[in-house]
């Protein structure tokens, strides 16, 4: 184990090394932990093709899920930054599928994220509305918020979220996925985008909720591409507190 700058180390685990905070509280909250392997005993054959395992056709564990596979269903290697490996790991499948979206959600929206969007924000029941700009923190925990006044939410703190499109109002089901918001993006004119965002958070030494209402204002494009990449990390934030 080495240490390196900017409060991360490196370690070394059975899967490959990780590039990891120093401190655990400081851990991304996209992050996911490593899963546990299933014991080669329990596993003597492939969990996918049910080819048996010998002293020709070894077994391999996925990075992702921890299964047991044969070379042939558990051969690509593809980046798996929410455990925050250096390189490029072994994994499934079926979850190198997930890994490679993932992989642009890291490469293209956390940059949208952590660049920011400027909104009209409400708190609460509050009729008056203050422009300002929001943007992840760039260890991915906390929403800034600065215009006149500063403050921030954090992720962990956030127990519900709603990305609004256009013609919605709060309390709509939305039914637009945070893939159909992405690719609305690519087209001029397209039919759906993201106008606004209801979230609710326990702010620090509170038991209370507080409700944040926002809405695009000045660049709607960029505002409404912000939203957009914020819905999808919604979910990957879900998936990490349910693991």
């Amino acid at each position: 184990m080495s240490a390196v700058p900017d409060g991360k180390k490196l370690v070394r685990s059975p899967s490959g090394l990780r590039m990891v905070p120093e401190n655990g509280a400081f851990t991304s909250p996209f992050s996911l932990d490593e899963p546990q392997w299933v014991p080669d005993k329990e596993c003597p054959r492939c969990m996918q093709c049910d080819t048996k395992f010998d002293f020709i056709t070894r077994k391999h564990h996925c990075r992702r899920c921890g299964r047991c596979f044969c070379d042939k269903c558990c051969s690509q290697k593809v980046a798996l930054p929410r455990m925050c490996f250096v390189d490029p790991v072994r994994q499934c499948a079926e979850c190198s599928l997930i890994s490679q979206k993932e992989v642009e959600f890291y490469d293209k929206q956390l940059k949208v994220l952590t660049a920011g969007g400027t909104f009209l924000v409400k708190v609460d029941s509050s009729e008056i509305s203050e422009t300002m700009v929001c943007r992840l923190s760039n260890n991915h925990r906390y929403l800034f918020l600065d215009g006149e006044s500063h403050f921030e939410v954090e992720l962990s703190r956030i127990s519900s979220m709603q990305v609004l499109t256009e013609g919605s109002t709060p309390g709509e089901k939305d039914i637009c996925s945070y893939m159909s918001l992405l690719d609305s993006q690519k087209s001029e004119g397209g039919s759906l985008r993201a106008s606004g965002m209801v979230l609710q958070y326990k702010p620090p030494g509170s038991l209370n909720l507080q409700q944040l209402h926002m809405d695009t204002a000045d660049d709607k494009r960029v505002a409404s591409a912000w939203l957009a990449a914020m819905h999808k990390a919604a979910k990957l934030l879900y998936e990490s507190r349910d693991q």
